[in-house]
């Protein structure tokens, strides 16, 4: 399937790059590489990385400025859907590429590559690199390390196997770069964004099922000077509360009218019910946008009874094994 990919890439004389709304550090990161591969490769093709930026990962490299393009082709990466493409439409190419982790919802591209068992869509461009001729160096390396790293929660997800090692061995012996300058790109932060997160483990609100939530206001985000999508970027960091299964952040965003919703799992799959109010994601992994915070509300209310009825499927496995 890569060589497909190939041969349209040498087809076209411009490329331009996109992914999905709301930039994170595997969307960006697997983006941005892409294009400096292709540029490396190709260098008289006019490769483009379009998004929205963020000034939270400026440091990994900086986007370029949307154009239009009489015939081009357009690559989205780390999104499964038309409605989350970030800025451009696709009606304006004259051929387009997917490449995803995530579960399948719908196709619009001619050509789809789509793994969601690897741990981020970083990986997926890994084995690219790796099992075609394009080029890479150390600071492609660096950016792909930075979004695998990024999605996987250093590597304590599931989606992290054998394999995964193996390509990201290959990478640091072949391009080698310094891992503690890229943590330090991915984690370091202001003291805002440390005092929302105390902020946030005082008042996450824990339901007799095992779901935790916090409701995030215009006022909060004032208060601790940080934007709206501060608090979401912070979802990861809950992972290890004993009594919390199924954890979210529901932050208010005023400039766009509507709640940021980051939900994350270790227990039951969530993104099936995350769909149902407008989401998605993956299984233990996911996010939407509402319009109303009732909305927000509604869909914690359903993760709690899906938290009721895992709990009790847990128990019915336990009382047959006792038996």
């Amino acid at each position: 399937m890569f060589e497909k990919v190939i041969s349209k890439i040498e087809e076209y004389n411009t490329i331009v790059i996109a992914r999905h709304k709301g930039v994170d550090p595997d969307a960006l990161c697997s983006q941005l590489a892409l294009r400096d591969s292709i540029r490396l490769t190709y260098p008289d093709k006019k490769v483009l990385a379009i998004g929205t930026g963020s000034s939270k990962f400026l440091d990994f490299g900086r986007l370029d400025k949307l154009e239009v393009f009489d015939n081009a082709l357009l690559i989205v990466l780390d999104t499964p859907d038309v409605k989350r493409i970030d800025l451009v439409n696709i009606t304006n190419f004259s051929e387009i590429i997917k490449i995803d982790h995530h579960p399948f919802i719908e196709k619009f591209a001619d050509i789809e590559i789509i793994n969601d068992e690897m741990s981020s869509t970083s990986e997926i461009i890994m084995s690219f690199l790796y099992e075609t001729e394009l080029e890479c160096n150390s600071d492609i390396a660096e950016l792909l390390y930075m979004g695998l790293v990024s999605d996987s929660n250093r590597f304590l997800f599931n989606t992290c196997r054998s394999e995964t090692f193996k390509m990201v061995g290959y990478y640091l012996d072949k391009y080698p770069f310094d891992i503690t300058k890229a943590y330090q790109k991915l984690y370091l932060r202001p003291l805002t964004e440390v005092r929302l997160h105390g902020f946030i483990s005082l008042n996450m609100k824990v339901s007799d099922n095992g779901l935790g939530y916090i409701i995030i206001n215009e006022t909060d985000l004032r208060e601790f000077g940080v934007d709206s999508a501060s608090a979401g970027n912070m979802i990861n960091d809950f992972n290890y509360i004993n009594e919390v299964l199924v954890w979210a952040t529901i932050t208010e965003d005023i400039k766009n009218m509507q709640y940021r919703v980051s939900i994350r799992s270790r227990g039951p799959e969530i993104n099936k019910v995350v769909e149902t109010h407008g989401g998605g994601g993956h299984r233990f992994a996911a996010g939407v946008k509402t319009k109303t915070l009732e909305e927000a509300l509604s869909l914690m209310d359903a993760l709690d009874d899906k938290l009721l009825a895992y709990k009790n499927e847990l128990s019915e496995v336990d009382s047959n094994d006792n038996k």
